[in-house]
């Protein structure tokens, strides 16, 4: 099993948030005033929707963008019986592009948006397409919003319970692209009591102590090697 960090998508260019060329440390002058945190939080979405829905459609368009090396081979263990599935905080929806099929999204994806009042559902290019400053249902006029978790959100029940079950089950565990800062994905891979736990990241880790096997370098360029 395993479990994906933005790491895996940066090398498909896709900028993480944290790093020192992160989306964090770039933002726009429109956007300065506002703490990052904020403007991908439920807060933000509530209060100043126009806000909120200007910053995502800038940073968060990832519908062009296609699966890298560490995708494919993801995907290809998983084919072939080697791969249970995923674990991943990223909402890019690369690893399905690439093939893979179980994949917990734990913090949600861009590829589907949802009516906050009737529940009806619409694709990705709603919300991205739409030249409204908040994207709103024709069926009832209240706000679209993505189904991704934002910033004072729980995780979606559904990926929260098949990482559950993925990391119970799992004999080993590989960590690949993240630094394991963000909360929901260092609960989740301390929860992890298999036989083996492989971790690979460009920088160090909080968890390296704990590993068999450490890699500091490119997920990609590992995976491919194996």
């Amino acid at each position: 099993m395993t479990r994906a960090g933005a790491g895996v998508s940066t090398e498909s260019g896709i900028p993480d948030f944290r790093s020192k060329n992160g989306l964090y440390n770039k933002t726009e002058r429109r956007f300065a005033k506002y703490q990052p945190e904020y403007l991908l939080s439920y807060r933000c979405l509530k209060r100043e929707p126009e806000v909120f829905f200007d910053y995502y459609r800038k940073n968060l368009d990832a519908r062009e963008v296609q699966p890298n090396a560490a995708h494919y081979k993801l995907a290809e263990w998983e084919k072939s019986g080697r791969l249970e599935g995923i674990i991943t905080q990223n909402i890019d929806g690369l690893h399905q592009k690439a093939g893979s099929v179980n994949v917990a999204e734990i913090h949600g994806t861009i590829w589907k948006n949802h009516c906050v009042s009737c529940d009806t559902e619409y694709d990705v290019d709603f919300i991205f397409d739409s030249k409204e400053p908040v994207p709103r249902c024709p069926k009832c006029g209240k706000v679209v919003r993505p189904d991704v978790t934002l910033y004072g959100e729980l995780l979606p029940e559904k990926a929260f319970d098949l990482a559950d079950r993925l990391i119970q089950f799992a004999d080993m565990l590989i960590i690949g692209g993240t630094s394991l800062e963000v909360g929901s994905a260092a609960n989740f891979a301390h929860k992890f009591h298999g036989k083996y736990l492989v971790i690979i990241n460009k920088s160090k880790t909080k968890m390296e102590g704990k590993a068999d096997l450490v890699f500091h370098d490119s997920i990609g360029k590992v995976l491919s090697a194996l």
